[in-house]
């Protein structure tokens, strides 16, 4: 098994993407036959309604993460809410899910779509950059 840093993650909720704030995170490749991995968010218990749905219905989820070093490429998952467990005023959220296999590489699928949008030169340079940092979802992504 190899462990990660989680820096951020999100999940696709109703076509939309939904920002989870990170207290801290950690990401488990389990390196096993069925490609498992366990993720663990640590996050405000504000959250715990909107995963409790989750862990309930057992709805397979998309989500994002980015893992070690903020430049990463976020890797996309499938998962399952899997339990929350309550510490203080945050939570503890388990998901368990497979890497999902990755598709064009986003820096690739970012410029494409600026370029159809018509941006050029410093303008283009100036929403590449932003949108490397920021990583919106990106209509080619699917996400």
């Amino acid at each position: 098994m190899k462990t990660f840093k989680m820096l951020a993650f999100d999940l696709l909720v109703n076509d939309e993407i939904k920002e989870i704030p990170l207290t801290d995170g950690i990401i488990i490749n389990q390196e096993n036959s069925h490609k498992m991995w366990i993720l663990e968010l640590f996050t405000a218990d504000t959250y715990y309604d909107f995963f409790q749905n989750f862990v309930t219905s057992g709805e397979v989820l998309d989500a994002r993460a980015i893992i070690s070093l903020p430049d990463n490429e976020p890797a996309p998952f499938a998962c399952v809410v899997h339990s929350i467990t309550k510490v203080g005023d945050k939570i503890s959220v388990l998901i368990k899910g497979r890497l999902k296999a990755q598709r064009k590489k986003y820096a690739e699928l970012l410029l494409a779509e600026l370029l159809e949008e018509g941006l050029r030169n410093d303008e283009l340079l100036e929403a590449f950059d932003q949108g490397m940092r920021n990583r919106p979802s990106l209509k080619q992504n699917g996400e």
